[in-house]
């Protein structure tokens, strides 16, 4: 899971992308959001991925702020989610979710 920034505000003050990426189907979830935030991460991983797929085994993010927050670590660890988050592998951050949301951009 990543979040993509800045674009142009859209209506609604719309600039980030959060996405997430199913690492055996390649299966991409994004949703556009005004701000970035714990709240709004939880939301879209409850929204767009526990309720439509189920609970996963394992979530990879990068470290951001709005992903090692407690209130989100608890939120996986109630729901039995491993959570690994991972060190950015250079300005761009983590290479697959980079790349894969390129080609979903452009």
């Amino acid at each position: 899971m990543d979040i993509l920034r800045p674009f142009p505000p859209a209506k609604g003050q719309l600039k980030f992308l959060l996405v997430a990426i199913d690492y055996f189907t390649k299966w991409i979830e994004a949703c556009s959001l005004a701000k970035i935030t714990t709240e709004n991460v939880q939301k879209f991983t409850w929204k767009s991925i526990i309720c439509r797929f189920g609970i996963p085994h394992s979530l990879v993010t990068n470290n951001g702020r709005q992903f090692i927050a407690q209130r989100f670590e608890d939120f996986l660890h109630e729901l039995g989610v491993k959570h690994l988050p991972t060190v950015a592998t250079g300005p761009n951050g983590p290479r697959r979710s980079r790349r894969r949301s390129s080609s979903l951009l452009f």
